[in-house]
């Protein structure tokens, strides 16, 4: 079942993020690699910023997260983690249809580690597209408020709708 989730969830949506964020240790730039990989202050600060977490929920276990953030005249989707022991089981899917469902822009866009070739290939299987490294750029530099090194090492993807 997908739920939003409240404040009230953001420990075990912390716990959802950084369990699932160990498959880019070793794979994204180390000077990027931190433990936790999201902190708490910083899934405030998402939170804060307009990110709205869903959550892919079995019984009572809250085992996937995904963030939804409508911008200026975009949607971003973000924070997208399912718990290890629970992936390839179309969990990811299910969120990110959702989530797409929600969506009242022409453009979603996604924003991803360009090593993590897991993640890209996993949107680009639901119609995102890479865009080229100039727009990339320039498109982290207006929707994303994130660091110029993590701009340098990320990728944007694409969805792109002919209505709403």
């Amino acid at each position: 079942m997908i739920r939003i989730l409240t404040s009230s969830d953001n420990k075990t949506i912390f716990g959802v993020i950084n369990d699932a964020a160990q498959a880019y240790e070793g794979i994204i730039p180390a000077d990027r690699w931190k433990e936790p990989y999201m902190p708490m202050e910083e899934l405030k600060e998402e939170v804060d910023a307009g990110v709205k977490f869903f959550g892919w929920e079995e019984g009572d276990v809250l085992i996937g997260v995904m963030g939804f953030q409508p911008i200026k005249d975009t949607t971003l989707i973000r924070h997208a983690y399912v718990l290890t022991k629970y992936q390839k089981r179309g969990i990811g899917r299910k969120l990110l249809s959702y989530l797409m469902s929600l969506a009242k822009t022409p453009e979603i866009l996604v924003g991803t580690w360009e090593d993590a070739t897991w993640a890209i290939q996993f949107y680009e299987k639901y119609g995102f597209k890479l865009v080229a490294p100039k727009e990339k750029d320039r498109l982290l530099r207006k929707y994303w408020n994130i660091p110029e090194r993590q701009i340098e090492t990320s990728v944007v993807l694409k969805f792109e709708r002919s209505s709403v």
